[in-house]
């Protein structure tokens, strides 16, 4: 097949390396084979969010992560009876010296139909896209296009797939032009307009909502798209009984220089060449029980980070969901719009 090396990777990576590589072949899976070429095991995205989730690290080995024992073919026959008999994305076929003969992924992309969530969506869409200048000096943010449409029609369309049709809005800069572009819109999108009298901050918004929501919400900044599984965020969510779950991407950056870590008296404790640096960024989406609107101030500015952790002060469950950076596009910076565009509508 023609994505084959893209799709197996060996058993000594790192968790970083395979995230990476995952991200790269777009099927959410690896294939992992020994240094003797012998079919090892494979691994998911979401084995390597639950993996981390139970506090493992981005610089353990893959092997740690991964399903030792996966469902194999022998044949291209069999593989083929089990691709379409089962949701599989891939079927790795296995020879008679248990190494990886080829992969079957069915020849067209599986479409998985999408759970309805059917909760409300709250975007914050008032703040004046500073780094969206000079284009926002003309249009809000969210109006700026990408492609055929602006970011923040992306966003709630992502949200349309998955049912969830009930939209909040927040605004402040521009808001008439916000409201004559939904007035003429052709989709009609069931939304309900809150409008700040000044600046409240990211999170600040989020009072004039008080009394109006009765269960779980997602909240996003309206420049922010994620292409993750929603259905298994709110699934963490409510499992763990979080009143905050933040939606956080892992970055992974290539250092170009050597490092060095010194220590007392100038003494080398550590050096690294050139080495892959793992974090956790917000991407400014959150899943949020509508109790921490009670417990904000009116009219108060103030960014949601800061909501989070008076939540978290108060004893509240706050906690972390884990996403690949391939399923996070931040369309509030100019370098980042082409790109977003390329994603969406391709070349």
């Amino acid at each position: 097949m023609d994505n084959f090396d893209t799709l197996v990777g060996s058993s000594l990576l790192l968790i970083s390396e395979a995230m990476q590589r995952i991200d790269r072949n777009g099927k959410g899976i690896l294939f992992l084979a020994n240094e003797q070429g012998v079919f090892a095991g494979c691994v998911t995205d979401g084995d390597i969010r639950r993996y981390l989730l139970a506090g493992g690290k981005m610089s353990d080995n893959i092997m740690q992560a991964a399903n030792r024992k996966p469902k194999t073919a022998h044949t291209l026959t069999e593989a083929k009876s089990m691709y379409h008999g089962q949701n599989y994305v891939a079927i790795p076929i296995i020879d008679r010296e248990e190494r990886i003969a080829d992969i079957y992924t069915g020849g067209e992309q599986k479409s998985k139909e999408k759970a309805a969530l059917q909760i409300p969506v709250v975007i914050n869409a008032g703040g004046r896209g500073t780094r969206l200048d000079p284009f926002t000096r003309v249009l809000p943010k969210p109006l700026i296009p990408v492609g055929d449409l602006p970011i923040i029609e992306h966003i709630m369309k992502e949200y349309q797939s998955y049912d969830c049709k009930e939209f909040h809005i927040i605004v402040n800069y521009k808001r008439d032009l916000m409201k004559a572009y939904f007035a003429d819109n052709d989709n009609h999108y069931n939304i309900t307009w809150y409008d700040e009298m000044k600046p409240l901050g990211t999170g600040g918004g989020l009072s004039l909502l008080r009394g109006k929501l009765r269960d779980t919400f997602f909240f996003a900044n309206c420049d922010a798209l994620l292409t993750a599984n929603y259905e298994s965020m709110l699934k963490f969510h409510k499992e763990n009984g979080n009143t905050i779950t933040m939606i956080c991407a892992y970055k992974n950056i290539n250092i170009p220089y050597g490092v060095v870590e010194m220590g007392i008296n100038g003494t080398i404790q550590d050096m690294r060449e050139k080495p892959l640096m793992s974090f956790l960024t917000n991407t400014g989406i959150y899943l949020v029980e509508p109790e921490v609107i009670e417990d904000m101030e009116d009219n108060v500015s103030i960014g949601f980070p800061d909501i989070v952790e008076k939540e978290r002060q108060r004893g509240k469950r706050v906690a972390v969901f884990p996403v690949s950076e391939n399923d996070w596009m931040d369309m509030g910076q100019l370098p980042e719009l082409e790109k977003m565009r390329i994603r969406l509508y391709g070349e």
